[in-house]
C-alpha cells in the first residue's frame, strides 16, 4: 500500500537512553536466540516433536541445550554439529569425548 508504520516498544535497561546503542543490544539478543533455537531445530527436530506429556518437551529442551553445548566445546574435528551428533550416537570413543569421561 505503501504506507508506513510506526511500532513503540518498551525496555528496561540500565544503558544509556541511546537508540542506536539499545537496538544494537536488542538485535544481538535475538540473534542469539534465534541461533540458538534454529540449533535446536536442525540438529533435534524440536519443532517437529510430538513430546507434549508433563513436562516432557521442558525436560527434552533443556537436555538438547546441555548436549548442544558439549557439541559445540568438541573442537577436535571441524565437523557441522548435526555430524558431530551422529557420529556420537555410532562412535563410543567419540561420545566419551564429547561428554568429557
Amino acid at each position: 500500500t505503501g504506507k508506513g508504520t510506526t511500532e513503540t516498544r518498551y525496555y528496561i535497561t540500565s544503558l544509556k537512553a541511546d537508540a542506536k546503542l539499545i537496538h544494537d543490544a536488542v538485535r544481538s539478543h535475538w540473534a542469539v536466540e534465534n541461533n540458538l533455537h534454529w540449533s535446536l531445530d536442525v540438529i533435534f527436530r524440536e519443532d517437529a516433536s510430538l513430546k507434549k506429556k508433563d513436562h516432557s518437551a521442558l525436560n527434552f529442551n533443556i537436555i538438547a541445550k546441555m548436549a548442544l553445548t558439549l557439541i559445540d566445546q568438541e573442537k577436535s574435528t571441524k565437523n557441522s554439529k548435526p555430524s558431530k551428533r551422529h557420529l556420537a550416537a555410532l562412535d563410543d570413543g567419540y561420545r566419551a569425548k564429547i561428554l568429557k569421561i
